[in-house]
C-alpha cells in the first residue's frame, strides 16, 4: 500500500486541495479521490494523505487481494503495488475483471504486467500520460510497468 501511494499514485494523480473535473468530467480532489467529490469541496493535504492511505488500503487492497486470492498477496511487493496504483486509477471492478488479475491468479506475474498497459484510455481515447503511468514512466516518475518489474527474474 505505502509503495503503491508513494511511488505511484501520488506523482500520476498529482495533490490538489480543491475539488476539480478531471479529464472525463468527473469531480475529483485530493490524489485522484473521487469518492463523494462536489463542486467546491476543500481538503487539507493531511486530510488528502490520511485519505489515500485509508482508501487504497480499505477500498483497493482488500478487494484486489480478495477477488485474486490467495496468489494477489503471494505476489513480490513491485507487482502488488503496480497493480494497486491501476486499479486505484481505473477501479477495482475493471481490474478484476482484467486479463492483467487473471494473470496474477495464475501466479504469471511477468504477464500481469504486461497486461495491465493495456489500461491506456480516457474517454475512449488513448491518453499519452496514461500510456506513460501504465509502461515506463517519464522523466520524473516511475510507472506501473517498471515498478511492477523491478525484482522479477
Amino acid at each position: 500500500v505505502v509503495l503503491a501511494a508513494e511511488h505511484i499514485i501520488k506523482g500520476w494523480e498529482g495533490l490538489r486541495l480543491v475539488a476539480y473535473r478531471d479529464i472525463v468530467g468527473v469531480w475529483t480532489i485530493c490524489y485522484g479521490e473521487t469518492l463523494g467529490v462536489r463542486a467546491g469541496m476543500r481538503k487539507t493535504a493531511a486530510e488528502c494523505e490520511a485519505l489515500l492511505y485509508e482508501r487504497v488500503y480499505r477500498d483497493f487492497y482488500i478487494p484486489m487481494s480478495e477477488c485474486a486470492a490467495p496468489a494477489f498477496v503471494q505476489a513480490p511487493v513491485a507487482v502488488q503495488a503496480a497493480m494497486l496504483g491501476g486499479g486505484y486509477n481505473f477501479g477495482v471492478g475493471g481490474w478484476c475483471g482484467s486479463t492483467a488479475a487473471r494473470y496474477i491468479r495464475a501466479k504469471l506475474w511477468r504477464q500481469a504486467c504486461d497486461a495491465q498497459t493495456a489500461w491506456n484510455r480516457a474517454g475512449g481515447k488513448v491518453v499519452q500520460g496514461l500510456v506513460n503511468r501504465r509502461e515506463m514512466g517519464d522523466a520524473s516518475r516511475i510507472g506501473e510497468g517498471e515498478l511492477c518489474v523491478t525484482g522479477l527474474q
